[in-house]
């Protein structure tokens, strides 16, 4: 059997592989298979393999590709840090755009950095490290600064620099001067009141590509990919733009196993609009890396309290859990921890209206992401795809605005549906080569639920 395009999502829990045929006029998913992400084995293509071997087991016959698509999480995302002027402003624009690259920022600062902060980038080990700071032709003596102590460090990775673009030539030089390279890009905050994530985003994959290692034996894969390979939060956000541009306002949910992805597309309402006091991106991600339904099991577990007393046998069953849940109970208690992550993330994910009082009397405000407009949320991962229980996931999310009135949170009369087929990440590689059949599959693929 011949394929057109094998799409490979190796995840932090899990390795899917998807089968696509009659890519151009009549694209349609042919075949999946799938097995647990082998990277404690040392070799994430084995894992590949098994899956294959699935594949292969239900077609019958050996499978064959025209071409391979691939993205990975197994190596639990590029760790990044980013060093900005303000933090509210140009360290919070970096970290939109590591976030929506798929990136994870484990560490950011704001003003001058010093030789502490150098050892704290030390100690938590990134693969990438973001300047940003200053607006254009603005304020470029602590860039300046925080230039030359990186540059002079002992720190050997790539850099990027997004910041005051009044400097740039001068923040390459000290570069240089040091024997390093730094990547520079447009200022991720070119002025006060805008936002600039999408070049320096890019830039970002490029690196991911180019200089991470995505997991133990993904170099096995060289040769055989068509394109790069792309962090898969990546490609479930291309998935979920392409359907906000069909469908409208959307955000999407993608509990993993290590960690909990909220994907926004929208610009919010207008009455949010006119009482916002800071810009947010168009398309907002979040990766939430302490919520995750097995990796990250137990430090759920011990941050919710309705899970220990519901269960009371959850260490029990911690000790127990895997990928798939082999019994009822099981269930239910995935299904629990699902229940926490889905409901925490987009509380993290959102912004809240806050009142402020001053001589003139009380004065409403909003700060963070809006997604009052929001017209549809979308469930994916393997919880939300492929478990009985997703619709009631998916209507706690829903109905979670009862509970925070101050909250941004999306509208009750939103509509729900589900990755019905887990092909999110697969139709947002698919789309770097056909975005038409991406969007025939996408738009078959979500299925209204609740």
């Amino acid at each position: 059997m011949n394929l057109d395009i094998l799409t490979v999502e190796v995840g932090s829990t899990t390795t899917v592989l998807s089968g696509f045929v009659g890519i151009g006029d009549h694209p349609r998913l042919l075949v999946q298979g799938e097995h647990y992400t082998t990277v404690n084995e040392g070799d994430v293509t084995i894992g590949i393999e098994k899956a294959l071997e699935s594949i292969e087991e239900k077609m019958g016959e050996k499978v064959n590709w025209d071409k391979m698509l691939v993205s990975s999480s197994a190596a639990g995302g590029l760790k990044m840090t980013v060093h900005g002027l303000v933090y509210s402003m140009t360290v919070r624009a970096a970290r939109e755009a590591a976030l929506g690259a798929g990136a994870i920022v484990v560490f950011a600062t704001g003003g001058k950095i010093s030789t502490e902060t150098i050892d704290e980038v030390r100690k938590v080990s990134p693969k990438l490290i973001l300047l940003s700071g200053g607006v254009d032709n603005g304020e470029s003596e602590t860039v300046i600064h925080n230039a030359e102590l990186f540059a002079k460090s002992d720190l050997n990775l790539p850099f990027v620099y997004a910041g005051n673009s009044a400097v740039s030539s001068r923040i390459e030089n000290i570069f240089k001067a040091w024997g390093k390279e730094i990547i520079v890009t447009q200022n991720v905050y070119p002025k006060v009141d805008l936002l600039n994530v999408e070049p320096v985003r890019k830039i970002i994959q490029d690196v991911f590509a180019k200089h991470i290692i995505h997991g133990p034996g993904m170099s096995k894969l060289d040769g055989k990919v068509n394109g790069k390979i792309i962090p898969t939060p990546a490609a479930v956000m291309s998935a979920v733009e392409i359907l906000q541009r069909e469908m409208g306002d959307s955000v999407a949910v993608d509990i993993g196993g290590a960690t909990t992805d909220v994907d926004s597309i929208t610009n919010g309402s207008p009455e949010i609009q006119k009482i916002l006091i800071s810009p947010e991106p168009f398309a907002k991600r979040t990766v939430e890396g302490d919520l995750g339904v097995f990796v990250n099991a137990k430090h759920v577990v011990q941050n919710f309290e309705w899970i220990r007393n519901e269960f009371s046998d959850h260490q029990d069953l911690l000790k127990r859990i895997t990928p798939y849940p082999k019994d009822e109970r099981m269930e239910e208690f995935v299904k629990a921890l699902a229940l926490a992550c889905a409901s925490e993330s987009m509380i993290r994910h959102v912004g809240q209206k806050r009142y402020l009082y001053g001589p003139t009397g009380r004065i409403e405000i909003a700060e963070g992401k809006d997604l009052t407009a929001v017209k549809n949320i979308f469930g994916t991962g393997g919880v939300l795809s492929r478990s009985r229980v997703s619709v009631e996931i998916l209507n706690e999310i829903r109905n979670i605005s009862k509970k925070h009135p101050m909250a941004l949170l999306p509208r009750p009369e939103v509509k729900l549906y589900v990755d019905s087929n887990y092909i999110f990440a697969a139709c947002g590689l698919l789309s770097q080569v056909d975005s038409e059949s991406a969007k025939k599959l996408l738009m078959e693929d979500v299925k209204r639920v609740g």
